[in-house]
C-alpha cells in the first residue's frame, strides 16, 4: 500500500482511446460532461460501444468529483462495451507503490525471455511486494532487475511516458492514468508481453491483497466479481498526500480495470475518500443488474513512519 521513495492485450489503451475516439466521433458517443464554468472543475470524457453508458458514465464521475480536494487523475475501461473514460489521463504523478505491479510484471516478462520459471526467492518476494505492500521486498526486485529491465517491459507495454525513479527511489516513478491503465489490460486478455500463466500469477497475488490495504478502487464491486487490487500513499513536502488504487475486475462474462491516481489531499483519507467515490460510481453504472458489494473499507490510519521513507525522500532525512 505504500512505496519506496523520497508511501497480466495485444494493443495498447492509446490504440483503444484512438478507435473509440474516432468512432465516437462519428457516432456521437463521446461524451465530456457538463461542468461548471471554473477551471479546477474536471472533465471526464467517456466513450462507449453501448447506447447512452458514455453520457451516464461521465455525468455520474463528474458529480462523484465535484467538491473534492486534491487533483484527481482516472482512467477506466471496460473491454465487454468498448467503454472507456478519462480524466487528465496523461498528468505524471509520484507512483507510490502502484509502481509494484509494474516491477512484478517486469520480473514475470524477463523470466519468460529466460525460459524458466520464478525461483521460490522470487515468488517470495512478489507475494510480500504485492500482498503486503512490503518495501523491503520491492527494492531487492528493483535492484535486481535494474532500470533496463524494468524499461523494457514498459516499452512492450505501451508506456513509455512512464519514467522509474532515479537513483533507487522507486516510488518516484513518474507514471500518468493512461498508462497504468495499459499495465492492468495486460493481466486480462492474452497477449504478446505476458503469457496466460504469468497473467493468472499476476492476479492471483493482486487478488490476495491484505484485507487492510483492499480500499480504494474495490469500493462498490458487485459482489459476484473477483477483486484484484494494488494502492499506494506517499505524503510529500509538496502536493500534500499521493493516494492512488489500482483495480481489475474479472468474472461474469466482462473485466474491466480501474486507475484513479490522487495528490494534493491534506490527509491520507481524503484520497482514500475520493477514489471510492469515484469507485463506486463506476461499479453501479457498469453492473446495473448486479447487487452491490456489501462494502465496509477499513479504518485507513496513516502510519507513524510512513513506508515511503525507506529510502528517504530527497527532502527528508532516513529514519
Amino acid at each position: 500500500m505504500s512505496a519506496r521513495t523520497t508511501g497480466n492485450i495485444t494493443h495498447t489503451h492509446r490504440r483503444i482511446s484512438r478507435g473509440l475516439t474516432a468512432a465516437a466521433l462519428a457516432t456521437g458517443v463521446l461524451v465530456a460532461s457538463a461542468a461548471p464554468a471554473t477551471a479546477a472543475a474536471p472533465q471526464v470524457t467517456c466513450s462507449s460501444n453501448k447506447a447512452g453508458l458514455a453520457k451516464k458514465m461521465a455525468a455520474d464521475l463528474t458529480a462523484a468529483l465535484r467538491g473534492r480536494p486534491g487533483t484527481t487523475a482516472l482512467a477506466v475501461y471496460e473491454r465487454a462495451t468498448g467503454t472507456y473514460c478519462s480524466l487528465r489521463s496523461w498528468d505524471s504523478y509520484d507512483s507510490a507503490s502502484i509502481v509494484k505491479v509494474t516491477v512484478m510484471g517486469a520480473l514475470l516478462q524477463d523470466s519468460q525471455k529466460r525460459k524458466r520459471a520464478l525461483s521460490t526467492r522470487e515468488r517470495d518476494l512478489v507475494t510480500a511486494m504485492i500482498t503486503k505492500s512490503d518495501n523491503n521486498a520491492t527494492s531487492t526486485l528493483w535492484k535486481q532487475l535494474g532500470t533496463g529491465k524494468i524499461n523494457t517491459f514498459l516499452k512492450a507495454a505501451g508506456a513509455t511516458r512512464t519514467k522509474p525513479g532515479a537513483n533507487g527511489y522507486w516510488g518516484l516513478t513518474q507514471v500518468n492514468a493512461s498508462e497504468q491503465s495499459k499495465i492492468l489490460a495486460l493481466l486480462t486478455k492474452p497477449n504478446a508481453v505476458l503469457t496466460d500463466a504469468s497473467r493468472a500469477y499476476a492476479l492471483d497475488r493482486m487478488a490476495r491483497v491484505v484485507p487492510a490495504q483492499r480500499w480504494g478502487t474495490p469500493a462498490g464491486a458487485p459482489g459476484n466479481t473477483k477483486v484484484q487490487v494494488k494502492n499506494g500513499w506517499l505524503p510529500r513536502a509538496t502536493k500534500g498526500w499521493r493516494v492512488h488504487s489500482l483495480g481489475v475486475f474479472t468474472g461474469q462474462g466482462h473485466d474491466y480495470t480501474i486507475t484513479v491516481l490522487t495528490h494534493g489531499n491534506k490527509t491520507m483519507q481524503q484520497g482514500v475518500d475520493t477514489i471510492q467515490a469515484v469507485s463506486r460510481a463506476v461499479h453501479r453504472d457498469l453492473n446495473p443488474a448486479s447487487k452491490a458489494r456489501t462494502f465496509q473499507a477499513p479504518e485507513v490510519v496513516p502510519p507513524v513512519a510512513p513506508h515511503e521513507v525507506i529510502p528517504p525522500t530527497p527532502e527528508a532525512p532516513a529514519h
